[in-house]
This record gives structure tokens, C-alpha cells and sequence, in this order.
């Protein structure tokens, strides 16, 4: 299952996506990932996260991204979930190929049983349709 949180940049995006995963952490049952583009956040997260900064991994283009996605899977088969905060910027993601993206992780997702929870600073009107019902909260 892919959730998306969508909004402009500084309307609260990382606020919500921190409660959600700090939420998530305390019933689950496997390990909880948190991807982000720093270490900034490290404090605001439960020591029972891990938080990876995605800048440290030489990651170039959505297409090593993904790979990196299914490098973390195949290391932990107690995975359950992956929080993802600055999506575009640590998926290398612009325009179209947020779709080709999303389906990835989407595939991905049923496949291996993993929730992904994301962040993205874009406006609902602005992605594709056949992303719109991911969208579970929208600033």
C-alpha cells in the first residue's frame, strides 16, 4: 500500500509523516524504515526507527533509487513499513516520472507485503490522476 501526504513546501508535510511513523512504531510487529535526505530529524523519531539519509548512498537517478528500495527489503525480511520523507528529492524524481515511480514502489509494495508512506511537495491538482487515490492527506 502506497500512502501519499501531498502540499507545498513548509505546509507541515514532515510534521505529519513523523507522528505517523512515531504512531506506527509502537504496534509494529517488524522494523519501520525512515528515508530522508538528511539527519535532521533524527531526534524527532523513536529510537526504534531507522532513520537512513539517502544523500549518503550515491544515488543518482530514480533508477538507482529503486534499487537502493529493494537493496533495504532484501536485507530485512521484517520489514514492514518505509516512511519517505522529500520524496523528489531523494528519488531524483521530476515530472512524469513520478507515475513510472509510484508504480515501481506500488509493485513493489504487493510484492514483498510493505507499506510505504510519502511525503511530496506538490499540490493534489498537480499529479497524475492515476496517482490521485494514494493521497491520504493533502495540505
Amino acid at each position: 500500500m502506497i500512502q501519499i501526504i501531498a502540499g507545498e513546501k513548509g505546509k507541515g508535510k514532515t510534521k505529519i509523516l513523523i507522528e505517523r511513523v512515531n504512531s506506527a512504531v509502537k504496534e509494529a510487529k517488524g522494523s519501520i524504515v525512515y528515508l530522508d535526505k538528511s539527519n535532521k530529524h533524527m531526534y524527532e523519531l523513536s529510537n526504534k526507527i531507522r532513520l537512513i539519509n539517502v544523500k549518503d548512498y550515491c544515488i543518482e537517478n530514480y533508477s538507482e533509487f529503486i534499487g537502493f528500495i529493494c537493496g533495504l527489503i532484501s536485507q530485512d525480511h521484517d520489514l514492514e513499513a518505509i516512511y519517505l520523507d522529500s520524496f523528489l528529492k531523494i528519488a531524483y524524481s521530476e515530472g512524469p516520472n513520478i507515475s513510472l515511480i509510484l508504480e515501481k514502489l506500488e509493485h513493489i509494495s504487493k510484492e514483498f507485503n510493505i507499506d510505504f508512506v510519502i511525503s511530496i511537495s506538490l499540490n493534489e491538482a498537480d499529479f497524475p490522476e492515476n496517482v490521485k487515490n494514494n493521497i491520504v492527506v493533502s495540505l
